[in-house]
Formats: structure tokens, C-alpha cells, sequence
């Protein structure tokens, strides 16, 4: 019997401060012992080479920024079905995540996907780390998913 791997992609691009949360929360999630299975992948500012990773899980964690205009640090657990379920994303990224989604579900992706979204400020100062509040938000972000990996509700 095969293991189940779970694939934990944090998405984002860490020189532009806030946008670059998925992975410093992917960061946190591998300072993590996790169980058996479990994968974290930072995968910066994205590109079709992670439809590989994505296609080769059973389950898909994503994490991303979002300009939804929720305060900043709300973070927003989903389980997207389509491209179109994914909240308003920033351009940082090579190709957004949407459209990796579109060409995983193309070439026939039915994991499930789970997304953190976090929400931030689009208009931010360029810099290394997160702002205060997007921080909190990561911290807590990567306290559910551990518990989430681990099967347990936080």
C-alpha cells in the first residue's frame, strides 16, 4: 500500500515583503517534525515546472497572498474546486496560481486542494520581511497547518 503524500506549497516572492508570506509560513511549517507523507516546497514565484509536484501529490496545501481586501493577516482556509474559487491574487508571481491550478485541473488533477490565502496590503514597501500584522497571520497560518497535517483542529 502506498503512503499518501501531502504536498505543502508556499507561493510568494520574498523581496516583495507581504507578497512573499506563502514562503515564510512554508518556512516555519519545516522547522516542523511532520508526519510521514508530508512535503513542504517553497515555490517562490511559481512556474508550470510545479505542475510536476503538484501532479505527483495525493493532497495540496497551497499558501498565498491575497489582495482581497480583508484586513491584513486574515487568513482564509478554502478548498477550491475551479481557478475561478482562488480570491484576488497580486502579479509577483511568473504565472499566477491560477493559472498553474487551470493546467493541473487540464491535465487532470482531482486532488484535493486546500488554500490559506493571507490577506495583505497591495501597496506595500519593498522589503525582506513580513509587517507586523501579515506575521501574526503567517504565525497562526502555519500553527493550523501543522495541526491540520497532524490531524487535529487547532
Amino acid at each position: 500500500m502506498r503512503e499518501t503524500k501531502t504536498l505543502v506549497l508556499g507561493l510568494g516572492n520574498l523581496i516583495m515583503g507581504d507578497e512573499g508570506v506563502g514562503v515564510h509560513v512554508v518556512q516555519a511549517i519545516e522547522k516542523h517534525e511532520l508526519p510521514a507523507g508530508v512535503e513542504c516546497l517553497d515555490g517562490g514565484t511559481g512556474g508550470f515546472i510545479l505542475l510536476e509536484p503538484l501532479q505527483s501529490a495525493d493532497r495540496i496545501v497551497l499558501i498565498d497572498a491575497t489582495a482581497d481586501e480583508n484586513p491584513p493577516g486574515t487568513v482564509t482556509r478554502t478548498t477550491p474546486r475551479f481557478s475561478s474559487d482562488y480570491p484576488p491574487t497580486l502579479t509577483a508571481h511568473d504565472i499566477g496560481v491560477k493559472d498553474l491550478l487551470d493546467a493541473f485541473y487540464m491535465q487532470g488533477g482531482t486532488r484535493e486542494v486546500v488554500l490559506y490565502a493571507i490577506s495583505i496590503d497591495p501597496q506595500q514597501p519593498i522589503r525582506m520581511t513580513l509587517s507586523e500584522e501579515v506575521g501574526r497571520g503567517a504565525a497562526g497560518a502555519a500553527g493550523r497547518i501543522v495541526a491540520e497535517l497532524e490531524g487535529r483542529a487547532e
